[in-house]
């Protein structure tokens, strides 16, 4: 069978692996389990950030329909990922520090890292410079759901206070008591 490259409905590009049947399974073969773990997870993260999802739980395998379903099914070779297959594969995902499970004392839902707490610390920074929100007290609220959409629209508090975390060791930010619950503000400071 021909191997080949698909575009889904949201214009994600799916690899050629993606076609293969074998692809939905757990291999017994240690080495083409690896290879196949490994290609699971640049996948999840590059479809995650494609489509701004922050969060998969193994119940995404079943649900039909759902944010995952381009990437955890495909039709056309009639194949999906069971709920085991996916609890494993995030598994490895939060054993690489890729993922993280939220909340925690659980294995079934995780935050991804398409972008790492650094990375996301830097977007958070450029973004209060570029909106001149530079010594303002901001909520976390008005971070992840403001007026104007943002890179950081969206994100989950537990990813944003992982950005501030970085921000605060490297002196560009402060983390605040506010009146409703946390706040934060950033500061001009370099690395």
């Amino acid at each position: 069978m021909q191997l080949t490259t698909h575009t889904t409905p949201s214009g994600f590009l799916l690899p050629s692996i993606h076609a293969a049947h074998a692809f939905f399974t757990e291999q017994p073969n240690p080495t083409t389990q690896n290879t196949f773990v490994n290609n699971w997870i640049q996948l999840i993260l590059s479809y995650a950030r494609h489509r701004r999802l922050f969060v998969i739980r193994v119940e995404d395998a079943e649900v039909a329909g759902g944010d995952w379903d381009e990437i955890l099914r495909n039709e056309r070779i009639n194949r999906r990922v069971i709920p085991s297959y996916l609890t494993s594969l995030i598994s490895a995902m939060v054993s690489r520090d890729l993922a993280y499970y939220e909340p925690p004392k659980q294995s079934r839902s995780v935050v991804l890292l398409w972008r790492l707490p650094e990375e996301w610390a830097d977007v958070l920074h450029s973004w209060g410079t570029a909106t001149g929100q530079i010594n303002t007290i901001l909520t976390l609220y008005e971070i992840t759901d403001p007026p104007v959409p943002s890179p950081l629209s969206g994100i989950p508090l537990s990813l944003l206070r992982r950005a501030i975390t970085v921000l605060t060791r490297s002196g560009r930010a402060q983390l605040i008591g506010v009146a409703d619950g946390e706040g934060v503000r950033l500061l001009a400071g370099g690395k």
